[in-house]
């Protein structure tokens, strides 16, 4: 891929991830405050809404271990961004972008919902049939690693 057109993929999945944090915590907000009294329920007995504080890891695995679980977070961070420097396929790009955004979106619950350093409860609020409340970081995580897994897949 040619160094301009990599560069432009390159910030694009910044802007990916910073659309989800953003996003994230917009719904987030929403949330709290729409949900706080009831659910909605948008497809019976399928697809509702309701909130959720989330103490452990996407999906309601791990309660508890939020402080952990930030502190992989912050290395992913880390090692994403220096990813972004070395990755040079698009939909390896676009799958970091989304786990990067999913990553410091609920990092910014931990950060800013508890009472100490990282132990902040993640809010959820979306509730699918048989998987517990997630929310759109959860979701960002989610897609960005099935393309990441899609891409090792692929051949070069």
């Amino acid at each position: 891929m040619r160094a301009t057109s990599l560069r432009a993929f390159r910030l694009t999945a910044a802007g990916i991830a910073a659309a989800v944090v953003l996003v994230d915590q917009l719904t987030k907000a929403w949330a709290r405050s729409a949900l706080a009294d009831s659910s909605i329920e948008v497809i019976p007995g399928f697809f509702r809404l309701a909130l959720a504080e989330n103490s452990g890891a996407a999906f309601g695995f791990f309660r508890g271990g939020g402080q952990i679980i930030a502190v992989f977070a912050l290395l992913a961070v880390v090692i994403i961004f220096f990813a972004f420097r070395t990755v040079d396929r698009w939909w390896d790009l676009i799958g970091l972008g989304l786990v990067l955004g999913g990553a410091v979106g609920n990092l910014v619950d931990r950060l800013t919902r508890g009472s100490g350093l990282l132990d902040g409860r993640v809010t959820d609020w979306i509730e699918l049939w048989l998987i517990p409340n997630f929310n759109v970081a959860d979701a960002a995580i989610s897609i960005g690693v099935a393309l990441l897994l899609l891409g090792a897949l692929r051949k070069p």
